[in-house]
Formats: structure tokens, sequence, C-alpha cells
């Protein structure tokens, strides 16, 4: 796996700065843009075609606080494509409320339970932020411990399974 973080010659970090991420990104695409190697055919031009799409994609990931968590985590062989992870029943406890509440508005219109579906989402998601915090500011402070990074793991699949409950509220909810 290419690592994003040495190629802009960063430090692994969840925040990575954008000005310097802009800055990295400009100077490899000029370095990198395939006109540059038109002439030059074969191999040459293969593979400025490889790196400019390598820096695209590392800009687009570094772009993307959730897409950067779920880099540094597959970074670290501790996340796979398409896995299927196992929340912990106490946090599914908490949703359902909230998915019995998405619920009775999707079946019976009910705007009473769709705000309030709403609201405790957006109390989740509230919660969700603080406590990722917390990890991500361990991190950066030099605990990369396995543990921790399993602990960040956990906090990425239960943002993705908030925003997929979101996305169910706005899919109903659209005209």
């Amino acid at each position: 796996m290419t690592n994003y973080f040495e190629l802009y010659q960063i430090p692994e970090t969840f925040r990575p700065d954008q000005v310097e991420v802009k800055s990295k990104f400009y100077e490899l695409s000029r370095l990198y843009h395939p006109d540059r190697f038109a002439q030059t055919g074969g191999a040459e031009l293969a593979k400025a075609l490889q790196l400019s799409a390598m820096n695209n994609e590392a800009y687009k990931t570094f772009k993307n606080p959730d897409a950067t968590m779920a880099y540094i985590l597959k970074l670290h062989n501790l996340l796979e494509d398409e896995e299927k992870y196992s929340l912990p029943n106490t946090f599914l406890m908490e949703m359902m409320d909230i998915n019995e509440a998405v619920s009775d508005y999707e079946l019976e219109g009910n705007e009473d339970a769709r705000q309030m579906a709403v609201n405790n989402l957006d109390e989740q998601l509230e919660l969700w932020e603080a406590a990722t915090k917390i990890l991500v500011d361990k991190f950066e402070k030099s605990d990369k411990s396995n543990d921790l990074l399993l602990q960040i793991k956990d906090q990425y699949f239960r943002k993705k399974y908030l925003l997929r409950v979101k996305e169910r509220i706005d899919r109903f909810a659209a005209p």
C-alpha cells in the first residue's frame, strides 16, 4: 500500500494541515503532470500517470477526515475494504430508539418521530465527535498503539452507522 504521508512528506496524522496538503498537491501535480512526459512516452509516461493518480488519491483522502481515518486504519492493516464489523451491543441498543422513530416516520409519516430521530441522531454525532477527539488527540501526542487504533476503528464504524441512519432519514424526507 502506498504511503500518502511519505508521498506528501508529512507526519502520520488524522488532522493533516490542509494548507500543507494543498501546497504539496499542487507541487506534485506540476512535477508529475502527464503532459510533461508526453514526448518521452513508454515507461516514463506510465510512471508519471501512476504518480499523478496517486497524488490525486492522496489529496482526495487528506481532504476528507473520514477518508483519512479509514486510510490510517488500512495503513496499519486494521481495516479491510467492505469489512463486516460488529458494533458493540450497548451501542446498538442505544440506537434502537432512533431506528424505531425513523421507522415510525417512514411508515406513518409521523413528523414528531422524525424530529425525535433527528435530535437523538445529532446528540449521538456530538458524543461521537467528543469521544473520537479524545482518541485522536492521544494518537497525535504519540500513542500509536494498536489498542488505541482499534478504539478509533470502533469509532469509525459507529460513525458509518450513524451516517447511514441520517441518510435513511434524509432519503425518506426528500420530495
